[in-house]
């Protein structure tokens, strides 16, 4: 062999070598997967978040059902229909709010024929002012969704036309509210609506 100290490997240097390969693949996959059961299994699942990774990742808590949230949501107050206009002036605004129970549901529709600035917020019945949360808000030409009160009180939009033209704006909305108000500068009208048969 002209004195080469190489020397082809034998059976067992092979077995070794091919025990050593599994051994080690085996051990990068159960790593792998507690790395995947640990950040992202746990805190979908399970609401665990060790690493608070799943937090950032918005999939903490993703397999709860909150008590608003699922496939039933039964409500006691009546069902409604409602639609109605508002013509603005340049620079002039008006909310137009409905009363509805906690998890109380409503399915709107509003549209503008110019761009108005907007915010669909909410107050409960105790405080109001004080604890106003918004759920949305900018400027735009209409807005489509379904929303559950967070909290029993009223709900709905403030419509703003900041142009020098005037501005009409549609709503429609259909859910389960007992009333809607209407606040201008110096006004506020509620409509009771009937309880449904």
């Amino acid at each position: 062999m002209k004195g080469s100290s190489e020397h082809a490997p034998t059976g067992a240097e092979n077995t070794d070598q091919s025990r050593k390969n599994i051994a080690l693949a085996t051990l990068v996959a159960i790593l792998l997967a507690a790395a995947i059961l640990t950040i992202f299994i746990l805190p979908a699942e399970f609401n665990r978040d060790p690493t608070g990774i799943g937090e950032t990742l918005g999939i903490r808590g993703l397999s709860e059902v909150g008590p608003t949230v699922g496939t039933l949501n039964k409500q006691s107050a009546g069902y409604q229909t409602d639609s109605v206009s508002f013509e603005l002036l340049p620079y002039e605004f008006v909310e137009y709010k409905y009363r509805l129970e906690e998890s109380g549901v409503v399915v709107y529709h509003w549209a503008a024929s110019g761009p108005v600035s907007f915010d669909f917020h909410g107050e409960p019945e105790e405080g109001l002012d004080e604890t106003e949360k918004s759920y949305s808000a900018g400027k735009g030409l209409e807005e489509k969704g379904a929303f559950t009160a967070p909290f029993g009180g009223i709900h709905g939009w403030y419509w703003a036309n900041r142009g020098a033209e005037t501005v009409t704006v549609e709503i429609k909305a259909s859910g389960f509210f007992t009333a809607s108000l209407e606040f201008r500068e110096n006004d506020v009208s509620e409509r009771v609506f009937a309880e449904a048969p």
